[in-house]
């Protein structure tokens, strides 16, 4: 106040003229220099009314953020809802609630079980956020998800339960993994859109374990819509939605996998590959690892990948074939494996990959290799009847995506076993022109896949008796064939005794009696189509196993994915690897 008065008492010429332009200093603009005409009326008439709104703005947030405040302060739910920590970053305490699955909470509450607890069962369990939605500010949806199980939650304001909470449940990302604490209850009628449909969960706890991205690459939905056939162009399915690319999916192949006919499709690889290794058990097989890394090639050398090792060079095993036959010298008789398989051909096709999964098998035989080829059989017939039973579920999943016809096995005893003699005349009978002893093209194999099922009612058979001279070096000849006989002019003419089995007129197996004389093996390497010399690196300890004593053996292998893929009718074999390599894909 001294202060006030003391400026009162000032003379008045002591205090300085207002300058003329004060107001738009006051608005902020800079003055006018001497000589230059100061800012126009509209131009301050603007920034006063830009400095207006900004107040205002400033004065609705700072309400908004006090009316947050006061919402958080009054929020019932504060504690029920929200991120956790990234666990691992905090001192662990156990929480003590128990946990149950999907599955389990859709096995004990089935659709004739009643819940017997007021209000619903209470649960507890972790799982995946397939979609959410806020239906109103009092009512939000969501679709919990978990393995193949999916089941529909609702989250509904109450006197218990806030609006807040309400609206975070709603807004949760798609694909973000949540802890959930609920009660079961009955639905009056079935949720179609959820696999449980008898049932959903009310939900009183939301809590967010792992947060996913609002933008992902694709959406999980993509990867559930079928591929187009090989051949086929389509840029929209029925809906008119474009269809995301087979490379999409795969360079995005974590989110891909995500879908839930992925799962089933490598439930049902991981299960042919159990009862591939159950039922050889069973008839007395050893699981055996064989080596994937060789000093050289050692099947001719064609079609293998090099690679550096330490000062010299090593290439990768393109089968166990070798090291089978060797184990079957070393008196193991029977043999199983299942391992990686590196074949580098530059094949772009459909049912071609550079690495495969190989389920391979050797074994000793009394008096005739077709002992070998009825195990074979029996042994796909385990499989194909295992996962008609075990894996249904997964299988109607998949064909419900690609539809595809029901496969057609024969009964035990019935496979149908085609000498490739009759094959030919079979395809010959149809129209086709073909040697006696040409190989079989995709087309043709597919072609006679098709006669076959006519002719015989199934999608499985075997092709006997293959020609000579489309077969390994280690193939044992026919007892008709030149190459028994000392100085025969084409000893590489007339068949052997060598086999491959087809699913849908697709080769998924390829075998054959081998060699197991060191003499006669030696010849035949020599007067091979494609000749190789049996004291090469490769070559020569295998060679030197028979010379030790060898009982006669035959085997086979066989592509996992194929199976895979022909069992479920799969456009493309690529969909059967969870990484696949190919010649123009080595990630992710």
């Amino acid at each position: 106040m001294a202060d006030e008065n003391a400026l009162e008492s000032k003379p008045a010429q002591s205090i300085p003229e207002r300058p003329k332009d004060a107001p738009a200093a006051e608005a902020g603009a800079a003055p006018a220099a001497e000589g230059e005409k100061g800012p126009s009326k509209s131009a301050l008439k603007k920034a006063a009314k830009e400095k207006e709104k900004a107040e205002k703005a400033a004065k609705r947030k700072a309400a908004e953020e006090a009316q947050k405040k006061q919402q958080d302060a009054n929020d019932v739910s504060a504690n029920d809802y929200g991120e956790l920590p990234m666990i691992g970053s905090q001192e662990y305490k156990p929480s003590g609630v128990s946990r149950v699955t999907l599955a389990q909470i859709a096995e004990k509450y089935n659709e004739t079980t009643p819940i017997d607890e007021a209000g619903g069962a209470e649960v507890c369990f972790r799982a995946v956020v397939e979609n959410a939605r806020n239906q109103s500010a009092k009512l939000s949806f969501l679709v919990f998800r978990e393995a193949l199980n999916t089941i529909q939650a609702v989250v509904a304001a109450s006197d218990s339960l806030s609006r807040q909470m309400v609206k975070f449940a709603g807004s949760v990302p798609s694909e973000s993994i949540v802890l959930v604490h609920g009660l079961v209850k009955k639905t009056p009628e079935p949720v179609k859109s959820a696999t449980i449909s008898h049932l959903e969960i009310h939900v009183k706890k939301l809590y967010v374990v792992a947060k996913a991205d609002s933008q992902l690459p694709m959406q999980v939905s993509d990867a559930e819509r079928p591929l187009p056939l090989e051949g086929e162009e389509a840029k929209e399915d029925e809906s008119g939605r474009p269809i995301v690319t087979l490379n999409t999916r795969l360079n995005n192949r974590v989110i891909d996998l995500r879908g839930k006919h992925n799962r089933a499709i490598f439930a049902i690889k991981d299960g042919v590959t159990a009862l591939f290794q159950e039922f050889l058990r069973n008839q007395g097989f050893i699981g055996i690892q064989t080596p994937k890394l060789l000093g050289a090639p050692s099947e001719g050398g064609a079609n293998v990948f090099e690679v550096g090792y330490f000062a010299t060079k090593a290439f990768l095993a393109q089968s166990p074939q070798l090291y089978k036959q060797m184990l079957i010298a070393a008196r193991f008789e029977r043999v199983m494996e299942v391992g990686p398989v590196f074949r580098a051909e530059n094949s772009n096709t459909a049912r071609h990959l550079t690495e495969f999964t190989g389920l391979d098998l050797e074994m000793a035989f009394e008096e005739n290799y077709h002992e070998v080829v009825e195990v074979l059989e029996n042994l796909m017939l385990y499989i194909f009847n295992g996962l008609k039973t075990k894996y249904k579920r997964e299988t109607d999943l998949v064909r419900s995506i690609y539809h595809v016809e029901e496969f057609k096995l024969p009964e035990a005893g019935k496979v149908p076993r085609i000498p490739f003699s009759e094959g030919i005349q079979m395809l010959r009978d149809d129209g086709l022109e073909i040697g006696d002893f040409d190989d079989l093209s995709t087309p043709d194999e597919k072609r006679l896949g098709a006669l076959v099922l006519k002719k015989y009612g199934s999608d499985f058979y075997v092709l006997d008796q293959f020609p000579l001279n489309i077969r390994p070096f280690y193939t044992m000849p026919s007892h008709t064939a030149p190459a028994h006989q000392a100085g025969a002019k084409d000893p590489n003419s007339g068949y052997s005794n060598s086999y491959d089995f087809f699913m849908r007129g697709q080769e998924i197996l390829s075998g054959a009696q081998r060699i197991h004389d060191a003499e006669f093996l030696c010849k035949r390497m020599r007067e091979h189509v494609s000749p190789v010399d049996p004291n090469s690196d490769g070559l020569r300890d295998y060679v030197n196993a028979f010379r030790y004593g060898c009982p006669p053996h035959a085997g086979g292998g066989i592509g996992l994915e194929r199976i895979v893929m022909l069992w479920l009718g799969l456009p493309n074999v690529r969909l059967a690897s969870l990484f696949p390599r190919d010649p123009n894909r080595v990630m992710p």
